[in-house]
């Protein structure tokens, strides 16, 4: 461990000793979890004493755990060790910025104190949030009050909204999109346009990106509101048009969103995401009706699908699990993970698509999809209808 690294780790130790630590961050991970992005530190108070609550900051879930001083400064130090090469201590008497080279080699710069006051240990202070509660299109949509504050009703939908640019935030950053600097986003089934308008205002006004969206829907009185709230706000990248997934001729596209199209719609916009090369697929399914009456149940599974409640969850996963399969089999590498929690909205779940520069082979996810098919009883499932067609239609026109 170098002098540097030891001297950081010292004085974490003394402004905790003397009362000084406000707050400290790891970042700069290149470590071996391959989900892991970022440590935060702060101090909370417990029913056993003052603790130090860490937060390990995923790309899609964060786990939050406290710590006494002892067990923290040692996990500080040995993350040091374990891929964070870059640390930045926040005190009343001084800040610490701490980077470390890939050869070992670290620096160490101290400067004035940021925060001159402690911040209060409470579990629930106030959350940080991407998104401007002040911005004017969350109170032309009805989630903020004439005073800039968050309607009571309106909380599940704040969180699902600054979740959702979080999370698409971080999966920007994790494809061959981080670096470009203009994007054009198409969200299929935008509904009243909540997250349309956050995605737009975050990717506009706080990363700086030339960004274009297009939110599609099929009511003509949510597409007007919504065009005229993005005309007050001078978004001019920013419009909404009607139409039906399956009817609306999406262009090449960076990134294709579609979150809680009913039943097979989602399967229509991850298709047109597909077709329309996307480097990013990202939906939030919903209504899973067209493998449930298909299912067959094998004799191991006879009794546990014999309660409705069962085979309706069963028929949702693999509803997703062939859609993420058919993904794969299309060059994309895929995840499923909740996104927002069970007790904000049932609609939790999202499937991201990720194009691969090197894709893997399709016969090997075709022949999953074939075993599936064959041990539930599918006959049909929409998206692989679709994809099917195209190759065909491809394969006729040329």
């Amino acid at each position: 461990m170098t002098d540097n690294i030891e001297k950081f780790l010292a004085a974490l130790s003394g402004s905790l000793a003397d009362g000084t630590f406000v707050k400290l961050s790891l970042g700069n991970y290149r470590g071996v979890d391959e989900h892991l992005q970022k440590i935060l530190v702060r101090l909370v108070n417990t029913k056993k004493g003052t603790r130090l609550y860490f937060l390990y900051r995923g790309d899609t879930r964060d786990t939050a755990k406290n710590f006494d001083f002892e067990t923290g400064v040692g996990l500080v130090a040995e993350a040091l060790e374990n891929g964070f090469f870059s640390g930045h201590l926040f005190t009343t008497a001084n800040d610490l910025q701490l980077e470390i080279g890939k050869k070992g080699k670290s620096r160490l710069n101290i400067g004035k104190a940021t925060f001159k006051v402690l911040p209060s240990l409470d579990h629930d202070r106030e959350k940080t949030y991407q998104v401007d509660v002040g911005s004017f299109y969350l109170k032309a949509l009805g989630i903020t009050d004439d005073n800039g504050r968050v309607r009571d009703k309106q909380q599940d939908k704040w969180r699902q909204i600054n979740k959702f640019v979080e999370v698409l935030a971080s999966l920007v950053d994790k494809s061959e999109l981080k670096e470009k600097r203009s994007l054009s986003i198409v969200d299929m089934g935008s509904g009243k346009g909540y997250l349309t308008f956050a995605a737009y205002d975050y990717f506009k006004n706080i990363r700086g990106v030339d960004v274009s969206i297009t939110g599609v829907d099929t009511k003509d009185q949510l597409i007007d509101l919504s065009n005229e709230i993005a005309k007050a706000c001078g978004f001019d990248g920013l419009q909404f048009a009607e139409g039906t997934i399956a009817g609306f001729d999406v262009p090449d596209v960076d990134i294709l969103i579609a979150l809680h199209a009913c039943n097979t719609a989602t399967d229509d916009a991850i298709f047109k995401g597909i077709s329309s090369n996307a480097q990013l697929i990202v939906a939030a399914p919903c209504c899973h009706q067209e493998i449930r009456p298909q299912i067959s149940s094998p004799p191991m599974f006879r009794e546990l699908l014999r309660h409705g409640v069962m085979l309706e969850r069963f028929a949702e996963m693999l509803t997703d699990g062939i859609r993420s399969l058919l993904l794969e089999r299309s060059g994309y590498a895929t995840k499923l993970f909740e996104f927002v929690s069970t007790e904000h909205t049932p609609k939790n779940n999202m499937l991201v698509g990720t194009r691969m520069a090197e894709p893997a082979s399709p016969s090997e996810f075709q022949q999953q999809l074939d075993q599936l098919k064959t041990e539930f009883g599918i006959t049909h499932q929409r998206l692989e209808t679709l994809l099917n067609a195209g190759v065909q239609n491809h394969a006729t026109s040329v």
